[in-house]
């Protein structure tokens, strides 16, 4: 099984960004705990940040041309503004599965839209870094389902 982990807009500068929002954990640490939680479950995993959306909409696309089983995506700010992502997620079918690290829904009215939702499958909220491992063992149970 292959996943893809698509990390939107200032996700590299976690740990320096609003560390009472997101944590102090670094973008690097996210990489090493989210690549130890695959190779403890034999899931090969790919990474892939951006602040520019139509570089992520590259990505997603992209995808659908590799033997990528499913993504998780944390888009940052463009969850709440990007119907480019959403079309793109829709176009390649792959599932997918949306996480934020902090809780959005008790943040900002702006942060209250998702148009990515509607393309996923699956989202968590405001777990911190851990809620990329619980998308990742969602999709995995899905995925075998499906096979």
């Amino acid at each position: 099984m292959k996943i893809l982990v698509i990390n939107g807009p200032n996700l590299n500068m976690l740990g320096i960004r609003e560390p009472d929002k997101y944590g102090s954990e670094s973008y690097h640490d996210l990489v090493e705990k989210i690549e130890k939680h695959c190779r403890q479950a034999e899931i090969e995993v790919d990474f892939y940040q951006s602040n520019h959306e139509g570089d992520m909409v590259d990505r997603i696309q992209q995808a659908y041309y590799e033997d990528v089983d499913a993504m998780v995506l944390n888009p940052g700010a463009y969850t709440h503004t990007s119907i480019a992502l959403l079309d793109a997620l829709k176009a390649v079918g792959i599932p997918a599965a949306e996480v934020h690290i902090s809780k959005v829904e008790e943040r900002e009215a702006f942060r209250q839209i998702s148009y990515v939702r509607e393309a996923c499958c699956f989202t968590v909220t405001g777990h911190g870094t851990d809620g990329y491992l619980e998308a990742i063992d969602f999709l995995e149970e899905k995925i075998k389902d499906k096979k």
